[in-house]
């Protein structure tokens, strides 16, 4: 039912061409995963997913667990049919989000320290203003409140891959501590051996009734606790195997974990980089080794009037584009550039009409899947 090949090996790096096969089709690596954080990827349509070629979308286990609730979800028939989506799912396990409501709110960081993710972005109203923890973590699980109506909480390994079943998507995540880019050695260490430990816990219950499961890499910004926990996690029956939690405080950083990570783990099974996917970074991190990534970067920059070009970002916030017949990038054949020049797009944009959000979704998304089809023809061809 699951399985992944490797198609093609590069010479000139660590770069692989794979099929990951799944119940609901197969994806080619490496393949950006798009954040669908509510069961929608924010301003897009299944319809429009399909006509910029996503392959498979990533679902928010903690946003669903709250809203609609994972039993309405499983009532329906599963995510695949809620959505009316019928290729590959990820779910992950809520542990981002714990994150993001604990350390992360507390220190005003994401992943990377110079980072913003769009729990913090869009909740902070001075960017560098911080906040107090809305999580406790223990041994058993995680307590939080319901950022819906205020109510009491609880998240274990076993409640997580519980909501992930009644999901019903292909590929489940275990929970897990992600920690800040500013937590110390030692609380790092602590909460990795309590991610190994809910990772095992996680297997345990795990059912495996048409779903794959993937573990989860910790261990921060440090070189030992990386190579330690890659050990663990690919000593366990995990179909893949996940690289999360703090990767550092620049993108030189990001990249020097990958590179203590990636060479710990079995090749044989699918490695996907949770939370990073700016333009800049696809090229590098296949290099590294990484087939599938998510990231809400192109909805995000989308719903903030930006569109991505050339690695660089088009402000249509900006006036200078007021009278530009130009499309966003000439050399784009996405539904936005065929049609609609920047005046257009900064009109939409500055009078705050939904639509601007939707056509620079549309873009932003095409533009990210056009490398990755770039990309893969290189590996192909020998020359990544």
């Amino acid at each position: 039912m699951f399985s992944f090949k490797i198609i093609k090996k590069s010479k000139k790096s660590f770069a692989r061409l794979g099929i990951i096969e799944t119940p609901h089709g197969e994806i080619i690596t490496p393949s950006f995963t798009p954040v669908a954080t509510r069961a929608t990827v924010k301003g897009l349509t299944v319809k429009h997913l399909k006509e910029i070629g996503v392959q498979a979308i990533f679902c928010n286990t903690y946003h669903l667990y709250l809203r609609p609730g994972s039993e309405v979800v499983k009532k329906i028939g599963g995510l695949h049919k809620f959505i009316n989506f019928d290729k590959p799912i990820f779910t992950d396990s809520g542990g981002f989000q714990v994150f993001s409501l604990g350390s992360g709110l507390k220190d005003g960081v994401g992943k990377i320290a110079n980072i913003f993710p769009e729990e913090i972005e869009e909740k902070k109203q001075v960017k560098n203003e911080k906040k107090k923890s809305q999580v406790k973590i223990i041994e058993e699980g995680v307590f939080f409140k319901s950022e819906i109506d205020g109510t009491k909480k609880f998240l274990s390994p076993e409640v997580s891959i519980k909501i992930q079943e009644d999901l019903k998507g292909d590929i489940v995540f275990v929970l897990d501590e992600c920690t800040s880019p500013f937590d110390d050695y030692d609380y790092t260490k602590r909460a990795l051996e309590r991610t190994h430990r809910w990772a095992i816990r996680s297997l345990k219950t795990f059912k495996g009734n048409n779903q794959a499961i993937y573990g989860i890499v910790q261990g921060g910004n440090f070189k030992d606790l990386r190579k330690k926990s890659a050990q663990f996690v690919n000593s366990l029956d995990f179909f893949g195997i996940g690289i999360g939690g703090s990767l550092g405080k620049t993108k030189k950083d990001m990249y020097k974990i990958l590179q203590w990570t990636l060479p710990e783990l079995n090749e044989k099974k699918p490695r996907h980089l949770l939370g990073i996917g700016s333009l800049s970074d696809i090229e590098k991190i296949v290099k590294l080794g990484i087939d599938t990534f998510d990231c809400v970067t192109p909805t995000r920059l989308a719903r903030h009037g930006a569109a991505i070009l050339n690695d660089k970002q088009i402000n249509f916030k900006s006036g200078k584009y007021k009278f530009s017949k130009e499309p966003i990038d000439k050399n784009c054949d996405c539904y936005t550039c065929k049609n609609f020049s920047r005046a257009y797009l900064r009109h939409l944009v500055s009078s705050q009409e939904i639509t601007g959000i939707i056509l620079l979704a549309i873009h932003n998304l095409f533009t990210i899947e056009k490398t990755l089809e770039k990309v893969r023809q290189k590996i192909k061809n020998g020359l990544l």
